[in-house]
């Protein structure tokens, strides 16, 4: 709903930057880069974010999951698949009989 709007949103400004690449834009830089560039930053917005939980700072967490976030949906758009297949997947987890 409402409450994750903000992702449709990114996800759509992102699939623009990809067709258009408005020079100097940080995401033209990871699309031109490749997808080698985005997994690094991808492997590395993750390990921020383990450092950032460990230390128990919240407000560094929160920018560095945001940080996460984007750059799983630069993924994501990369390899074009669609984060409603991601939400589709998570549905179905959900619905299924939980074993714990």
């Amino acid at each position: 709903g409402e409450r994750f709007a903000v992702l449709a949103e990114l996800e759509e400004v992102i699939a623009q930057r990809e067709i258009e690449r408005p020079e100097g834009a940080y995401t033209t830089y990871l699309f031109d880069k490749g997808v080698d560039k985005i997994l690094k930053k991808v492997g590395e917005e993750a390990s921020e974010t383990i450092i950032a939980a460990k230390n128990k700072d919240n407000a560094e967490l929160k920018l560095e999951i945001s940080d996460l976030i984007y750059h799983l949906l630069v993924l994501l758009q990369e390899r074009k698949l669609p984060l409603d297949e991601i939400m589709d997947e998570l549905s179905r987890r959900h619905e299924r009989p939980r074993r714990d």
